[in-house]
């Protein structure tokens, strides 16, 4: 494509975003997305193993906040401190923990992220699949959502990459193939992730993965125009406004492969312009200790062309793990989880948070105020 084609696409690309709010800036080899989710405190909660059963029943908010009520009740009768530093003491046993996200509600209108947040609400609501995180339940009050979900112990594939500098080929596509059985779930859905990159993308205590943040998610069985993810990992047809749909995210898996095994994305710049010059682009340098089937499958994922792209074909996710790179994975063994992980996250116990970041604490609980936003948020 020619250079001022290529130009004249991403300053219109940019005119497009201008409203766009930028995070702040993250030890990353990706760079800010291009859209802002509002801040999210995470909250510890007790509760009893057996008691997951009943949250799958939960329908309303008044359930939730019964429920939730019942989990602080518990907390208070085995005397467990509140947030995320457990001690021993009787019955521990039988008690694990889960996370409830807390996002401010003026917060996310002020973000204009709304229709974000009711989103992945309701795709989380509609997933139950091994290396997704499950949500348990939703509800509010006067200024938080809260969603509560399960606690994922292994903190994010981002930190294990840093640590690691890069991933060897076998690791690279282990953790590959768990996300192309949950692509392959999703998309059977008719759901689009739209934000694959590896923070966030979690680890459990036996090294599985997790995706995480469906913030962007979204269910569309043709095309949907909405402007979203993170710039290394954008698909051509976003930048291009053409409209996009599951196409993007096999561009995502091929963007995922090459960072894990080099250590850092394929299309990189010190601005986001340069980075969306550099995908519209379309050349790729590949490392020489890349092996011949890894950059055959990198160069049939990577393709401008979404209509010739693997994983967009007739064949769908079948023709990518059909792919040569993926002949010794054992499909059906990784589904039921009886392939030993390459990478087992270092924790103590069940109640370890030494894999995550340390932040402080917000104050959650001021419900004085008026809620003139419940009922943007309908179904939580």
């Amino acid at each position: 494509m020619p250079l001022k084609l290529i130009s004249n696409l991403v300053t219109s690309f940019f005119k497009r975003i201008d409203t766009v709010i930028t995070p702040p800036p993250k030890e990353s080899a990706s760079s800010a997305s291009v859209s802002f989710s509002p801040t999210i405190t995470i909250q510890g909660i007790w509760t009893k193993k057996d008691d997951q059963s009943d949250m799958s029943t939960i329908k309303s908010s008044a359930d939730s906040e019964r429920w939730i009520a019942h989990q602080e009740q518990l907390q208070k009768i085995y005397s467990q401190p509140p947030i995320f530093d457990p001690s021993p003491s009787v019955g521990i046993h039988d008690y694990e923990l889960i996370e409830t996200l807390v996002l401010k509600k003026a917060e996310i209108v002020k973000l204009k992220q709304v229709e974000h947040i009711n989103s992945e609400r309701e795709v989380l609501s509609q997933i139950n699949f091994p290396f997704i995180v499950q949500l348990y339940c939703t509800f509010q009050d006067q200024v938080n959502l809260y969603m509560v979900q399960e606690y994922i112990i292994g903190g994010e594939l981002f930190r294990h990459l840093r640590k690691s500098g890069r991933f060897p080929n076998d690791t690279a596509r282990f953790y590959a193939a768990e996300i192309v059985l949950a692509l392959e779930y999703l998309h059977s859905k008719d759901i689009i992730y739209r934000d694959l990159k590896p923070e966030n993308i979690l680890l459990d205590n036996r090294g599985y993965v997790k995706i995480a943040d469906f913030g962007f998610a979204k269910k569309v069985q043709d095309r949907t125009w909405t402007l979203c993810g993170t710039p290394e990992y954008l698909a051509p047809e976003i930048i291009q406004s053409k409209g996009h749909s599951k196409s993007v995210d096999w561009w995502s898996l091929g963007i995922l492969i090459y960072e894990m095994m080099a250590g850092h994305p394929p299309f990189y710049d010190d601005n986001h312009f340069g980075i969306y010059e550099r995908i519209l682009g379309g050349r790729v340098q590949y490392p020489s200790y890349f092996e011949n089937a890894a950059k055959d499958l990198l160069k049939k994922l990577l393709v401008i062309d979404r209509t010739r792209r693997l994983g967009n074909l007739k064949g769908g996710a079948d023709d990518v793990k059909r792919h040569k790179w993926f002949r010794t994975t054992d499909w059906h063994g990784l589904l039921n989880k009886t392939v030993r992980a390459p990478i087992i996250p270092a924790h103590s116990n069940e109640y370890d948070t030494s894999n995550f970041e340390k932040y402080p604490e917000e104050n959650i609980s001021d419900q004085s105020q008026d809620d003139p936003f419940r009922d943007l948020f309908p179904d939580f």
